[in-house]
């Protein structure tokens, strides 16, 4: 089993890795007044990581929330 999940890292590595080379042109990115431009795939990687951060955070506090509320300790 190790080595599917292996495998299965490896072929996300690399479809990461080849949209990235693919997406090099640079977006502009307007945010408060202020515009920024950088290349397409670290925009989305960005977003990406801001959303990951966000959610977990947010599943953790509805987590806690629920398990308080059953009044568990």
């Amino acid at each position: 089993m190790r080595w599917i999940y292996l495998a299965v890292i490896i072929l996300f590595l690399a479809a990461t890795s080849i949209f990235a080379l693919q997406n090099l042109e640079a977006a502009t990115m307007s945010f408060l007044g202020s515009n920024i431009r950088v290349p397409l795939a670290l925009l989305i990687a960005v977003a990406y990581l801001l959303g990951a951060a966000t959610g977990g955070s947010l599943f953790a506090l509805l987590r806690r929330s629920y398990e308080g509320s059953r009044g568990t300790s």
